[in-house]
């Protein structure tokens, strides 16, 4: 396992907790400086293990987490084009909403992030793949499943890059 890997991982969980290299400096209260951080993630210094659980702690992650699986050779942090990117769910409105198909798309929004180990916690992109998949489970069409979405205020608006 290589320190870079490590550091992509580390840089993956990270931004999917919405955190700046200062932001993590700060919350661990100068333990880790944002220049070391840096150096972790772009594999210039390696971790060890004692930082790599205290840094899960400070992600409210599980350590393992922190770590590349098995089958990852590399971590995609480029942005997808919209016709691939399906949509973006805010999953804080979904949690708030008494709709019918709210509680499907609650279940399936947990069985997509279970499985992506996604942490994030506040948006959840569902893949175009998924969307026809959660259309069928719902009984309309993909288009009209986006709609239903849109109409019911759970869309969350693009961000671009650097977000």
């Amino acid at each position: 396992m290589s320190g870079v890997s490590v550091g992509e991982r580390l840089r993956a969980i990270r931004r999917q907790k919405g955190l700046s290299l200062h932001d993590v400096e700060a919350r661990s209260k100068l333990e880790f400086k944002a220049s070391v951080l840096g150096a972790y993630e772009r594999g210039e210094r390696a971790i060890s293990v004692p930082r790599l659980l205290r840094l899960a702690e400070i992600y409210e992650v599980p350590a393992h987490q922190l770590l590349p699986r098995a089958h990852e050779v590399e971590i995609n942090l480029t942005e997808r084009p919209e016709a691939e990117a399906g949509l973006t769910i805010d999953l804080t409105r979904l949690q708030h909403s008494d709709e019918p198909e709210a509680e499907v798309l609650r279940r399936y929004a947990e069985t997509i992030q279970l499985q992506r180990q996604d942490f994030n916690g506040r948006l959840l992109t569902i893949r175009r793949d998924d969307v026809r998949v959660l259309a069928a489970v719902l009984g309309t069409r993909p288009e009209e499943l986006t709609e239903r979405i849109d109409r019911l205020g759970l869309r969350a608006l693009a961000l671009g890059p650097g977000a």
